[in-house]
């Protein structure tokens, strides 16, 4: 009996390994849909990330971490905030202004988002509020490989319309959310991103993988406001 048992267990597991190993493989376009679908039915995000950035010319990594927030209201710009834990710093958007604040050095740059995009500046990540529309924002392809050792699909976006923020975009696309769709029809991750990878003008790329999302929950338009504390020097551009 218990040697049956070992049996079935086998011929389970092998049985399962099977069918994943044979599972469909998405096209470029059930990637894309998988992602964009997603994007429709997202109100908001939370998340952990751990960044890292690399300067052209300096192979040393600059390495960060904290949590961030998105807001898509249903009228208007997409809101966001990044609170890093390291460096200790905090960007944070309304849809309209942008603070950037360093408490150590106490003190706030203040900036419209348009004037801030337009400078040349690297904010977070901005391009997360427009990723709904990635069929008609970039041109995509396959990344090579197009799978990573965990079986999520990797993508490579060029912008239409290139900025000096954004020339390319590489992003990990969850594969069960790709898998869901494959089966249903239809995505149920509202943000099937597992890492980001923006190339701005200069060359600099910078990697944010995400963990521990929440998305959905009801995040209030107060949390994309900035007081400014007492004793905070402001510049503005």
């Amino acid at each position: 009996m218990k040697q049956r048992i070992i049996t079935i267990f086998l011929s389970l597991a092998l049985g399962g390994t099977i069918s994943s190993a044979q599972a469909a493989e998405a096209t470029l376009q059930q990637v894309i849909a998988t992602l964009e679908q997603g994007y429709a039915s997202l109100q908001d995000l939370q998340a952990s990330f751990n960044q890292s950035t690399t300067l052209a010319g300096f192979p040393k990594p600059q390495k960060g971490h904290g949590e961030l927030a998105l807001r898509r209201p249903p009228q208007g710009t997409a809101q966001f905030r990044f609170d890093y834990a390291v460096p200790k710093q905090s960007i944070i958007s309304n849809g309209k202004q942008v603070w950037f604040y360093q408490p150590e050095n106490r003190q706030v740059l203040v900036s419209s988002l348009e004037g801030m995009m337009k400078g040349g500046n690297s904010i977070g990540m901005a391009y997360l509020t427009g990723l709904g529309n990635v069929s008609k924002d970039f041109n995509a392809a396959f990344a090579k490989p197009s799978r990573d050792k965990q079986g999520n699909y990797l993508l490579e976006l060029t912008p239409r319309k290139p900025t000096p923020v954004l020339s390319r975009l590489r992003l990990t696309i969850h594969e069960e959310a790709v898998n869901a769709l494959l089966a249903d029809g239809q995505t149920k991750e509202p943000f099937p991103v597992v890492a980001s990878t923006v190339v701005d003008g200069s060359g600099t790329e910078t990697r944010i993988s995400y963990s521990r999302i929440r998305t959905n929950s009801g995040l209030s338009a107060a949390k994309f406001n900035f007081k400014v504390p007492q004793g905070v020097d402001i510049i503005k551009p």
